[in-house]
């Protein structure tokens, strides 16, 4: 069996961070147009690519169509597709934390809690398998309706609450709607077909590998300086690392040559204060990926 990978990305809200970030690991997604659902990527471990719904990857996944997929960890849930999360991709639609899915009412509801809705209440929902489960877990009756967008829109009027995804509930806020529990937190997710992974793991771990390493380094930056030989040590003290400073002789100088990489939140505070400590000729370079 071939080791080239068949690669299903996904089209919509995650379409966008996940084109950046493989590009930045170097597997560039070259379409001829938007439109293009069938891109390419110039990587010899990778004989097709393919843009899909993340609703739609898990399940394709899982049949074998594809051998390795990005979607998002609720459709994995919501479908029961029986693929393996080999990563989590840590970026969501805008930004680079977790999104949930969330339980929420009317803000004018008296419901605090799930308990608090009444028996037959009706909840509108993008995830009808995921609600179902939660709501039988909690021994809570509730009539369940599958909706197709504009899930926010249908409460109070035609709805008593809705199971959705949101990134930070503004959006919830803004239609008037409170959020009463969480039922999952869901993060972007790299899966792939059980048997592929078996047959074709070096593939699949080395895709891996690089899109990591492109996140990863993200949010990391590498600082280079000299440091007089006096104020070595008193450097070293004060400078992050992922493991220990490179440190190297300068030629015939009694400096040293001091790099390391650091989280790129600590920057701005860390390069005065390596100056007050004495550094020169400080340097702030970009990375391309971090590899553990």
């Amino acid at each position: 069996m071939s080791d080239e990978i068949k690669f299903v990305i996904p089209k919509g809200s995650l379409e966008e961070q996940t084109i950046k970030f493989l590009k930045l690991a170097d597997l560039e997604v070259i379409r001829k147009s938007p439109r293009d659902y069938n891109p390419k990527i110039k990587d010899f471990r990778i004989s097709s690519v393919k843009v899909l719904r993340p609703q739609e990857i898990p399940q394709y996944v899982a049949a074998a169509y594809f051998d390795l997929g990005i979607t998002g960890l609720d459709w994995v849930r919501e479908t029961g597709s029986d693929v393996r999360i080999i990563a989590e991709l840590p970026y969501s639609k805008t930004a680079s934390e977790k999104v949930k899915i969330v339980l929420a009412v009317h803000e004018q509801s008296t419901a605090n809690s799930p308990f608090d809705l009444k028996r037959g209440s009706r909840i509108s929902t993008e995830y009808p398998r995921l609600a179902k489960q939660y709501f039988e877990q909690k021994g809570i009756s509730v009539d369940i309706f599958l909706s197709y967008g504009a899930t926010e829109a249908k409460v109070p009027d035609i709805m008593d609450g809705i199971v959705e995804l949101t990134e930070t509930g503004e959006t919830l806020k803004r239609s008037g709607l409170k959020v009463i529990d969480v039922i999952l937190e869901s993060s972007t997710v790299l899966i792939a077909n059980e048997a592929s992974y078996e047959a074709k793991r070096r593939s699949i771990d080395d895709i891996k590998t690089l899109i990591l390493g492109a996140i990863d380094a993200q949010n990391r930056a590498l600082i280079k300086m000299n440091v007089p030989e006096n104020k070595l040590e008193e450097i070293i003290k004060i400078l992050p690392t992922m493991k220990a400073p490179s440190v190297a002789k300068l030629y015939n100088a009694d400096y040293y040559a001091v790099e390391s990489v650091v989280a790129k939140e600590q920057i701005n505070e860390l390069i005065p204060k390596l100056k007050q400590h004495g550094a020169e000729d400080i340097l702030e370079l970009s990375i391309s990926k971090i590899v553990d």
